[in-house]
């Protein structure tokens, strides 16, 4: 029988759930097939679910627990506790029968044997209906980290044991239908890495948010992962592009800073096994992982991905949590479950797709990351303690400093959850999900910032910053219905700004993006004139100055954090769509847009119309931006060629004359951007009568145009299209509009050059649509809200035609 009790990871695998629980099979299932692939698994031993029941048994427990358990009503919040109180204590009470204690001590000896004199280790509970595809049991039951010594282990194991009717545990259970007594409990002995003195975290084989399916998300914050898990701490941010990770690039797509202010060590001579402790500024102003540690984990999250996805047959997103030791700087996966949540949805997705989206906006009151894609409205409840949750009436938003295991029969009320600290990984963005709630994590200063029983909106329809709205604000719920959805001849594309945005929108049908605005990456993201970090030494604003450095804390080089950002912001939306082309337009501010940025006024001169000034392509080469446009090119290439993004093409805006458009394909090629080496496209923005003119002359220098309706009808009319006064001529249905469209497409269509148009017009007119693709248009690209309307458009303009 004491054979049973314990059994090492390389004799476990998934079909041991039963037994050991889904935690330690899946350990045992990795540390069996992935260590050999060279994911380093720190090895150890579960104590079974056999083990669990024997406990029970030969304390008499079975028969008390129905009876403190019988009748329970997880709705009245007291009883609640009260019981889970006794079950507790009535578990901790329970000696460990002689022969099992044995059985524990004596595989924990070779386990200390094979590692050496000196071992801590982790202790973790593992329920035998852990991440079963309907439900995630993750941080029901408790874990226990440095646990030293034979006599610490039995009482963390004991404790574990009674974790398994925590109060969270047992209302989870109730709600969901599980028998308390047909749930059993392995506890997993593993191997401390530690991270206590270097970094953990946990890493996601996809995007918790959108379950864009394409990128590996990790999590990162200093000391031991208990704090990331928990939301204690507001963890760095990556995301790594796997398509290209796994043809040997170097996709890190994005890196988002987090605050990181506290890490949890060895409590060395303590009272307790850890405790938690400030992070020094210079470190939480730095990344927690290098570049090369981040594609390592990402391709282990890979490897393991695929790994558990031929195992089932079919593609299995994965949640891991692993750690970086700090003595040998070796990383570790230190645990492996299937993703349970947005995996579910992605058969849904392929059916239809729900489209939040605000009426308008409001007073922003507080800020943070978005978990979910939803908007939800309600009066603010600030809870400062778990001992407040009875104040929490159904329909609330939730606000507190951060949620643990303990919340979770009380989350369920909430209309919305807010909380100070946190990722996107953390236990209120994980049970926020599972609830379908929308969540804003990390705000930092939302208690302080929201009254009790304000009423307010909470958003996280907008990308990845999700937003606390004063007040009960109008939002539209748009279900969109994918089923056999016929694709037109004319590509459906898409104009794209905010690359937060990107994973979401790519649900929606579409060709690709034919407009990608640099100016919302530069304007939002970055804020700083290109040239004041070319030249931040010589800077006499004080102010901008300031700003700057805070900006770029970490960067020695302060243009390096532009090259960055640009890199990082274009990536997002590139590999959203890939492998479909996404057109991105190089910079397209006017002069008084450029002096808005941070430190552009020294750089920028006066114009009485910038609409027709110093833009665009007359920048590019000209000495007084050439420097700036370098950079922007150096952010394309790597996108390009370290990213493996190569359906980026690029597109040159307000290209005057054929021989300025020959000069900035000159000063391209000097930053290694040659048209046509390693498939290379650039296109030209069609806006200017002179595009139109001589269309066969610039079709001989670019691969495509890309017609700008707004300015082309300004420019064709006369008419300003900001003035008030004249806004009723400007029109691009006039008759000298259209002619000059068709113009343009036919000799596109005879030189064999691509042609499409990124305007608002087909946007806003369906008859302006339908002229296009009797025109034989090549691509229409439109705002995301107007796809699925134009696209029946079209397909309907694409019929009569054929007809």
């Amino acid at each position: 029988m004491a054979q049973s009790w314990t059994r090492w990871f390389k004799d476990l695998g998934m079909n041991d759930v039963a037994s050991v629980g889904g935690k330690n099979a899946s350990l045992g299932e990795l540390y069996r097939n992935l260590v050999p692939q060279g994911v380093r698994i720190p090895n150890g031993f579960a104590i079974t679910a056999q083990a669990y029941r024997y406990f029970l048994q030969s304390n008499q427990l079975n028969g008390k627990l129905t009876s403190i358990l019988d009748g329970l009503d997880t709705q009245d919040i007291e009883a609640l506790r009260l019981k889970g109180k006794q079950a507790r204590q009535a578990m901790l009470q329970a000696e460990f029968p002689q022969d099992l204690k044995d059985a524990i001590i004596h595989t924990y000896r070779e386990l200390v044997g094979e590692t050496g004199a000196s071992i801590d280790v982790a202790v973790r509970s593992s329920a035998t209906a852990e991440d079963l595809p309907s439900a995630s049991f993750a941080g029901q039951q408790e874990s226990y980290l440095n646990v030293q010594g034979e006599p610490m282990l039995l009482d963390s194991c004991r404790r574990c044991f009674a974790s398994l009717f925590t109060d969270r545990a047992i209302s989870y259970r109730a709600d969901r239908g599980f028998d308390h007594l047909k749930i059993a409990l392995s506890i997993g002995v593993q191997r401390m890495v530690r991270s206590d003195l270097g970094t953990s975290g946990v890493m996601f084989s996809i995007d918790t948010e959108t379950g864009f399916q394409d990128v590996v998300l990790i999590n990162a914050a200093y000391g031991l992962g208990e704090n990331v898990v928990q939301g204690a701490v507001n963890p760095d941010e990556y995301f790594v592009f796997k398509p290209t990770l796994l043809r040997g690039f170097r996709p890190i797509i994005q890196k988002r800073l987090g605050t990181k202010e506290a890490k949890l060590i060895y409590d060395i001579g303590g009272s307790k096994m850890t405790k938690n402790v400030p992070v020094a500024a210079e470190d939480r102003a730095r990344f927690a992982l290098s570049d090369d540690d981040i594609l390592t984990l990402a391709k282990w999250a890979s490897l393991i991905e695929q790994h558990y996805s031929k195992r089932v047959g079919h593609l299995q997103p994965m949640d891991m949590e692993w750690a970086k030791d700090g003595r040998t700087g070796e990383l570790f996966v230190v645990q492996a479950r299937p993703e349970t949540v947005e995996s579910q949805k992605l058969q849904a997705r392929h059916d239809s797709l729900q489209m939040y989206s605000m009426k308008k906006k409001g007073r922003v009151v507080a800020k943070g990351r978005s978990v979910g894609e939803k908007i939800a409205q309600g009066a603010a409840r600030i809870i400062r303690s778990v001992t407040e949750l009875d104040l929490l009436k159904p329909g609330e938003v939730l606000v507190t400093d951060k949620t643990d295991p303990d919340w979770e029969p009380a989350m369920k009320r909430a209309a919305a959850i807010v909380t100070n600290r946190g990722g996107r990984t953390c236990h209120a963005a994980i049970v926020s999900r599972e609830l379908g709630l929308p969540a804003v994590v990390g705000t930092e200063t939302g208690t302080n910032d929201l009254r009790d029983g304000q009423a307010v909106t909470v958003s996280c329809a907008e990308g990845e910053t999700g937003f606390i709205y004063d007040g009960r604000l109008s939002f539209d719920v748009q279900t969109i219905s994918l089923k056999d959805l016929a694709r037109p001849r004319t590509q459906v594309m898409m104009n794209i700004a905010n690359p937060d945005e990107a994973f979401r929108l790519s649900f929606i049908p579409n060709d690709g993006v034919g407009l990608a605005r640099m100016e919302f990456i530069i304007g939002n993201t970055i804020r700083v004139h290109p040239l004041a970090l070319l030249n931040f030494d010589r800077l006499k604003d004080a102010d901008a100055k300031m700003q700057i450095e805070h900006l770029t804390q970490g960067y020695s080089q302060k243009s390096r954090y532009f090259v960055d950002k640009l890199a990082e912001g274009v990536a997002m939306i590139a590999a959203a769509f890939h492998p479909h082309d996404v057109i991105v337009r190089l910079s397209d501010f006017k002069t008084n847009e450029y002096a808005n940025l941070i430190g552009g006024r020294e750089f920028e001169p006066h114009e009485e119309n910038p609409m027709l000034g110093f833009r665009g392509a007359s920048r590019y080469y000209d000495p007084r931006y050439r420097d700036g446009f370098g950079l922007e090119c150096e952010a394309m290439k790597r996108v390009r060629n370290e990213m493996g993004l190569m359906n980026v093409k690029l597109m040159i805006p307000f290209c005057r004359t054929v021989q300025e458009g020959r000069a900035v394909l000159a000063e391209m090629e000097k930053h290694g951007l040659r048209r046509g080496e390693k498939d290379l496209e650039v296109y030209v923005m069609c806006e200017i009568p002179s595009n139109v003119i001589l269309a066969e002359e610039f079709a001989s220098i670019f691969d495509g145009f890309s017609i700008g309706s707004n300015d082309l009808t300004q420019l064709i009319l006369g008419v300003d299209r900001d003035s008030e006064i004249v806004a009723h001529i400007f029109d691009e249905r006039n008759e000298a509009v259209e002619d000059m469209i068709a113009r343009v497409i036919r000799i596109a269509r005879q030189k064999g050059t691509k042609i499409g148009i990124c305007g608002q017009a087909p946007s806003d007119y369906p008859d302006f649509a339908q002229f296009l693709v009797e025109e034989e248009i090549d691509s229409i690209s439109l705002n995301p809200d107007a796809v699925m309307k134009t696209t029946l458009t079209i397909l309907d303009a694409e019929k009569k035609k054929a007809a």
